[in-house]
């Protein structure tokens, strides 16, 4: 069965419970109001900018919409349709348009350049991109090299539609809402989402509608959620960790929440107002809304929690010192973490599970539905407590790299998905990352594995936020240099730093020392390549080496 079954069922159990709520607390008024059909043509009121609300009736309708609209410019099953959006209400329904028609979805970076917009709309053979007015100067300036878009559509206020788009609300308020008459079998193509970049230019990983499904059943299993939970949803939903968490929502028909932004004072308010049960977080937002608390900005007596019953974390690595911190401050929270990646339709294919608290720092075992594997360079299975790199195997495994059978020779084996990161099983059978296999670093013929570096140094007080690269060096080939976020209003000096790595062994500690902010992408992965580039090259690297 399609995804798209799961909303239409929705639709008609649960027309009028609320299904999409979105929250942008920059236009926080006095009072609330709902959403309704004709504010996406006229202009909104302060309150319907701050929040809107969709049922699952509503839902269903704008994707049965959107999808006929799509007939009418010639889309066909197959076809690629791009999103280009910010979080917002509108975001699901136009991925499920798309779907219906037997196209496939093409969700975007909202980060991406005008470059690596024009990149990925070539890459993954797009014919229609829907954007929002966060990208017009972005597609402007690439706008006569996307000959081969067919159709805009602008998703925004209507006065401000560019010239070279049409307004999405006007265009589909008209359209039929009878469900479109396509057959859609589980072995279709469903989507294309591209890789974080983290290694390089961006890969489109092309998913089956059942990789879709799959997640739903894998993200239910592992939260156990129901019709009464209530899902707080943070991180961009163009990412497969965001949608996919969502998913467990969809197939309970439960309610979620769209936050647009991630001030700590924002994340509980949302939680309160909105009765959140489980909110999904990143390692930055967790130690930002620590830091707030400790601090005394935050005072959770202002806030109604009661009902947050689990906060999950994924997308990098978790330091245990952290959770353990979530947990004094929310000692009835269940945690658990996801580990996953695109290619294996996000999160879950490694699942540790709320019951496995003690083993905190585990990414877990096999996710429901998956099987994994810890294998040595020749694909065989290494000794228990060896490091290897992790395999996994299940229904969400990517179809391919679109286009591109070279890279995806490298990472396919048979039904197995190389991960690209190293990890270790312990004598209970919990898998613990070590680091990503282009990441570690060569020094003096050891290997170091920047991740436990980074774990040993956010135990840190006065640490924010830590990353650990390989800078060249001529006598050891490589040394690993540790670039250190300090907490807000704290000082720290290289002395103290080194002094807390004094219990590391004497390899594996830090040889150079850089006091700097910690860039991160949207779903929370520290930018390795952008700091490589920045502190691998040329005379600063040798200054800094030398220093």
């Amino acid at each position: 069965m399609p995804i798209t079954d799961f909303l239409e069922r929705n639709a008609k159990i649960y027309p009028t419970d609320v299904a999409i709520v979105e929250v942008n607390p920059e236009n926080q008024p006095e009072e609330n109001v709902t959403w309704r059909e004709f504010n996406l043509i006229d202009t909104a009121s302060e309150s319907e900018k701050y929040r809107r609300e969709m049922t699952w009736k509503e839902f269903d309708v704008k994707a049965n919409r959107f999808a006929n609209l799509l007939f009418t410019r010639g889309i066909k099953k197959g076809d690629k349709v791009a999103i280009l959006l910010m979080n917002c209400l509108e975001w699901l329904p136009i991925y499920f348009g798309i779907l219906k028609t037997g196209a496939l979805a093409v969700p975007m970076n909202y980060r991406y350049s005008a470059d690596e917009i024009k990149y990925c709309l070539d890459l993954a053979d797009a014919r229609m991109l829907v954007f929002g007015p966060e990208f017009i100067e972005r597609i402007e300036t690439v706008y006569d090299e996307l000959s081969a878009i067919d159709d805009f559509f602008f998703v925004g206020d209507k006065e401000k539609t560019p010239g070279f788009a049409d307004n999405y609300a006007q265009m589909t308020y008209y359209c039929s809402t009878t469900v479109p008459p396509v057959e859609i079998k589980d072995e279709d193509d469903a989507a294309i989402y591209f890789s974080s970049g983290t290694t390089g230019f961006p890969k489109a990983i092309l998913h089956r509608h059942a990789a879709l499904v799959s997640s739903c059943l894998t993200e239910q299993n592992h939260h156990s959620q129901t019709k009464d939970d209530v899902f707080l949803c943070i991180p961009p939903l163009y990412h497969t960790g965001a949608k996919m968490h969502w998913f467990g929502s969809l197939l309970t028909g439960s309610k979620a929440v769209l936050l647009r932004g991630v001030k700590p004072e924002w994340v509980l308010q949302t939680a309160s107002e909105e009765k959140a049960t489980i909110v999904w977080l990143l390692v930055p937002w967790v130690q930002d809304i620590l830091d707030s608390i400790d601090r005394g900005d935050l005072k959770l007596e202002d806030f109604r929690l009661s009902q947050w019953r689990l906060m999950h974390v994924g997308a990098q690595p978790v330091p245990p010192s952290l959770i353990k911190r979530w947990k004094s401050v929310f000692p009835s929270h269940d945690y658990d973490t996801n580990y996953g990646l695109s290619e294996s339709i996000g999160p879950g294919c490694v699942h540790l599970g709320v019951e496995n608290i003690d083993k905190v720092g585990a990414i877990g075992k096999a996710g429901h539905l998956w099987e994994t594997a810890i294998v040595d360079e020749k694909g065989k299975p290494v000794i228990n407590g060896e490091v290897g790199e992790l395999a996994v195997r299940g229904p969400g495994v990517m179809k391919c790299y679109y286009k591109n059978p070279e890279a995806t020779s490298e990472i396919i084996r048979g039904d197995w998905l190389l991960t690209g990161d190293m990890a270790k099983e312990d004598e209970d059978g919990f898998i613990y990352l070590v680091d990503r296999k282009k990441d570690v670093i060569i020094s003096g013929g050891e290997n170091l594995y920047p991740v436990q570096i980074e774990d040993h140094l956010r135990a840190h007080e006065k640490i924010k936020d830590v990353a650990v690269i390989g800078l060249p060096d001529k006598r050891l080939g490589e040394i690993a240099a540790a670039i250190i976020e300090i907490k807000e209003g704290m000082d720290c000096t290289e002395d103290e730093i080194n002094e807390f790595c004094l219990s590391l062994p004497k390899y594996k500690r830090p040889r150079k020392i850089i006091f700097a902010s910690v860039p991160r992408n949207p779903t929370g992965k520290i930018e390795k390549p952008r700091l490589r580039e920045l502190y691998c090259g040329g005379s600063l690297v040798e200054a800094q080496i030398s220093g």
